[in-house]
Order: C-alpha cells, then structure tokens, then sequence
C-alpha cells in the first residue's frame, strides 16, 4: 500500500494520507514542528504533499527541510509543493497599478489588496495582519476579485469574519468574552512591561509572533522554486495545475480542488519533482 505524506495540512487533509500539523488536538494530525525534521525514517514514503507551507519556513530553514523531504522519499518518489506564486502576484500588481494610475477606482481597490498580498504576510506584527483589517470591510469594496484570488479557503475565511461580527454584534456574552480576552491580554502585557522594559516588551511580543508560523518569511516563483528543489537531489521540477499530478488518484483526495471543481487556494503555484532511484542520477 501506498504510503502519502501531507505536511502542515490544516484543514486539508484526507484520511488515506498521513497528516501532520503544528496544531494539535485534532484526530487523524499528528502534532509536530516540521522546522525541527520530519519524524519518518528514510524511504519511507511515497509521495510528500505541502502547499502554503514551505512560504512560511525561515530562508535558513528552507534548505534543511527539502532535504529532510528527499531523505522520507522512497526512490522515485514524488513531492508536490504549493507556494504563493511570486511571478503572478507580480503581474498582476503591475496590472493593477497601470489601471490605477490611469484613474479606474475599481482597479484602485484591487491595488490595495495585491500590495498586501505581496507584502501584509511578511511585514505583520500581529495576527491577521492588514489583510484581515481588510477582509471585515463592510461592505467589501472588491469582493469578487479577491475571492478569485484566495479561492475556496478565502471564502470561507469571509464567511467567518461575518459570522463572528454577526455574532458581537447580537451576543452580549460573546462580547463580554472577548473584552475579558483583550482585559486580560493588556494586564500580562502592562506585567511585562513593567518587568522588562517597554522596548524589550514589545521585542518580545513581537518576536513571539514572528515565531508563531503564521508569517511568510520568503516567497517563490517557478524559477526559484524549481532551483531549491534541484538543489536538494530532485529532479524534473515542472509546474502542475491544482488539479493535475502524477500522484495516482489525485482528484480523489481533493487536497487543492473541491469535488465541485473549485480550488482551493487559486494564488499558488504548484510544482512537483521527482526523487531519483539511483544514487546514479543524483
């Protein structure tokens, strides 16, 4: 039996998969900080899967962690990895600004979101960024072109934002909660201050963040990607569509596409290369 590997899953994981997360408390996960190894032994598996993941390991992590997915590989294995995709971001800010400059309002909107794509998930200093400040615009001026962007996940992410503001908006309890969260946020922090300093405070809080996963820390094009994972031993890198891979039964598992056809996450660029099965090829 074929053994598959799906790594920083979230909620896109499949129960013939193997699905590990730095979550925990999920059933069919298995809790683990990936920056750290992979926890299988060498040649073990089949094929490694992870798509807005390898975005979100430190440049000098990068190296270690495609090499730790080659060495999981049985021989002639595939890896398939999703990555925001830097080129088509690119282009299509440069479209957006022309527009902008050339005085279109609407492309004015969509301006504002490309940039944060660009930029928001690398520079934030808080959870959820600008872009979340963004998405709870009511109403939100650009809607259909940022679902195009952030595809089935997005809109879901949408959907929640209006359920919890539905929800403050209604719920007095829930709104006592969360000010009892923010109280209680603000008294450890006034704490730390206190104790460490406000500048050492804030590097802190900061710094506890960045560490947190949720930030890019380095963004890939088909170029970029491909030359990383030559690097690592791969061979014959090639750009997939989200429902198209050499993995067997692909569209079965609906880790990139919905069974409707929708896509989850339409920013990314996926690419998958192969482990060689000689020490030859290398």
């Amino acid at each position: 039996m074929k053994a598959y590997l799906n790594l920083g899953c979230g909620e896109r994981f499949h129960p013939d998969w193997i699905n590990v997360d730095l979550t925990e408390g999920r059933s069919n996960v298995i809790s683990h900080d990936l920056v750290t190894g992979i926890p299988f032994a060498a040649e073990s598996v089949d094929a490694v899967y992870h798509a807005a993941l390898f975005e979100h390991i430190r440049r000098g992590d990068a190296a270690n962690f495609l090499r730790e997915t080659h060495r999981v590989l049985k021989p002639g294995g595939i890896v398939r990895v999703g990555v925001p995709d830097l080129e088509k971001i690119c282009r299509t800010y440069l479209e957006k600004l022309e527009a902008a400059l050339a005085g279109d309002k609407e492309a004015t909107n969509d301006y504002d979101w490309i940039v944060l794509e660009m930029f928001d998930q690398m520079v934030r200093e808080s959870s959820g960024g600008l872009m979340l400040k963004y998405l709870r615009r009511q109403p939100l001026p650009n809607e259909q072109f940022i679902v195009q962007r952030i595809g089935h996940e997005g809109c879901k992410l949408i959907e929640e934002i209006r359920r919890q503001e539905a929800a403050r908006n209604k719920g007095l309890t829930a709104l006592l909660y969360q000010r009892a969260r923010a109280i209680a946020q603000a008294l450890r922090d006034r704490l730390l201050t206190v104790v460490a300093g406000r500048k050492a405070a804030q590097a802190i809080a900061i710094g506890r963040f960045r560490l947190s996963g949720e930030v890019h820390h380095w963004m890939y094009d088909r170029f970029s990607l491909a030359r990383e994972l030559m690097v690592a031993g791969f061979h014959e890198p090639i750009v997939r569509s989200a429902s198209e891979s050499a993995i067997p039964d692909w569209s079965r598992f609906c880790l990139d596409v919905q069974s409707d056809g929708t896509i989850n996450k339409p920013d990314l660029l996926f690419m998958e290369a192969i482990k060689p099965k000689t020490q030859a090829n290398l």
